[in-house]
């Protein structure tokens, strides 16, 4: 494979996210690598026929000093590699803040390396995941009802980045540091023909719109939005922003002018169901909670982490892992969770432990995920469980990062924006396991169940 063969390269806020991107060009006939770090054009060549490649961070969890850390050497990379389209994927909630996960921030620093380009298309609903903008508010579906972001019940009380506005725009806007003008292309001016349609979208851009956001409702307007997107980035390579509906909209695309490769976007391996599967849960999100309880009552044995155990770095909680492994090498399936809910005590525990160590909030993830993930890497080691599932976006990427993976590729899409992937690393006890990363607000209520018995 050459780089300019590629068609897309992105980065993820957090991994749990980027799972979901891999898998929206996965499943669509894309072939699509998700990395921890930019990969090296040796790196892509191991892959044969990948059209897109993926990196996996954190910055959804991150405070702005350690955004502009993390982002830096990540965009410098990317904007040395020629690709037509260059990424930068975030929640399709867009949960983000002034102090946390600042997109606004990510926007500001990107525009260092592609400062040619005149606009910056955003566009974050994603019809697959229930995720929906209409004339720039947007809205969530949880479980069969469909919220505006304010008055979604878990996002407008998420822990950290509670979504208290639904404008898209205005919610951006409170995250610049220097003003910016944000436009949009709603969901009227997304109808009629091609050329009427290109015509408006031409004038928005001549009109010194910094940013346009796209109305997002279905599959006809995000295969028009994909157009606009795709047919800009031929003329000079175009730096996006939003959801993983930007890969929906630009396969969709892709597909109907016929650049979709024969050898398909999904590994051809035979996936069995696995007899046991480990669950490491850092997520307080009620969907989590009724997945937890279901799972439970289904045989899976539920270990909750105690406050002072998640928060002792000293030494590793030797009895919760010896109890964890024993399980596993019975052939039970193990659930480690953190919370359970978001009224769970815990969360209020663990907050008044972060302050009595003079850690910041904005800390808590990090802080949180590399601490399950040294337990994961431990267990994992000790009981052979080849089939894992990470709970938690905030928390995901610091687990995986710990268990000395590089790369993840899409093996079943199991459940919209949360599939089983395989997960290549150097060390061989890692190599090849069986990993899903479940955002707070992701799958069905039997989703763990539906993962361990996941085949093909």
């Amino acid at each position: 494979m050459q780089n300019n063969s590629l068609l897309l390269a992105f980065y993820g806020d957090d991994f749990t996210g980027s799972t979901d991107a891999m898998e929206a060009l996965s499943i669509n006939g894309f072939r699509t690598v998700l990395f921890l770090d930019v990969p090296t054009p040796e790196m892509l060549q191991q892959f044969e026929g990948i059209c897109c490649f993926g990196v996996a961070g954190t910055s959804r969890a991150k405070g702005i000093t350690d955004m502009e850390l993390e982002l830096r050497p990540v965009f410098e990379r990317l904007s040395k590699v020629a690709v037509p389209v260059i990424h930068y994927k975030t929640c399709s909630t867009f949960d983000s803040s002034p102090e946390i996960g600042n997109i606004g921030k990510a926007i500001e620093l990107a525009m260092d390396y592609y400062s040619n380009q005149k606009i910056v298309p955003l566009l974050v609903g994603a019809p697959p995941l229930g995720r929906f903008t209409l004339f720039g508010q947007h809205f969530a579906r949880m479980h069969d009802t469909v919220y505006r972001l304010d008055r979604h019940p878990t996002m407008s009380k998420h822990p950290i980045t509670p979504m208290n506005e639904a404008d898209l725009r205005l919610h951006l806007t409170k995250q610049m540091s220097v003003p910016k003008s944000i436009g949009l292309m709603n969901i009227l001016e997304l109808e009629g023909g091609v050329d009427e349609v290109k015509e408006r979208y031409d004038q928005k851009a001549k009109m010194g719109f910094d940013i346009l956001l796209f109305d997002v409702l279905d599959d006809a307007r995000m295969l028009t939005s994909g157009r606009l997107i795709w047919e800009s980035s031929q003329e000079s390579p175009q730096f996006v922003v939003g959801s993983s509906g930007i890969e929906y909209a630009l396969t969709s695309y892709w597909k109907s002018i016929g650049l979709q490769p024969p050898a398909g976007g999904l590994l051809t391996e035979h996936i069995q169901s696995s007899d046991q599967m480990l669950v490491v849960s850092g997520s307080c999100s009620p969907v989590t909670k009724q997945q937890i309880e279901i799972a439970i009552q289904a045989g899976f044995q539920g270990i909750k982490i105690p406050v002072e155990q998640i928060m002792n770095t000293d030494e590793l909680p030797q009895n919760l892992l010896n109890e964890a492994i024993g399980y596993l090498k019975e052939g039970r399936s193990v659930i480690l969770y953190t919370a359970s809910g978001p009224d769970d005590g815990a969360i209020i525990a663990t907050r008044e432990h972060f302050n009595r160590m003079g850690l910041d909030e904005s800390q808590s993830g990090e802080f949180i995920g590399r601490q399950l993930g040294k337990w994961t890497l431990k267990i994992v080691n000790e009981s052979g469980v080849r089939r894992i599932v990470v709970a938690g976006g905030d928390t995901s990427g610091f687990v995986t990062s710990e268990m000395n993976i590089f790369g993840l590729e899409v093996l079943l899409p199991v459940s919209p924006g949360a599939p089983l992937c395989k997960a290549y690393s150097m060390e061989e006890s890692m190599n090849g396991i069986e990993l899903a990363l479940k955002g707070g607000q992701l799958g069905s209520p039997d989703y763990f169940l539906k993962i361990k018995y996941a085949s093909s």
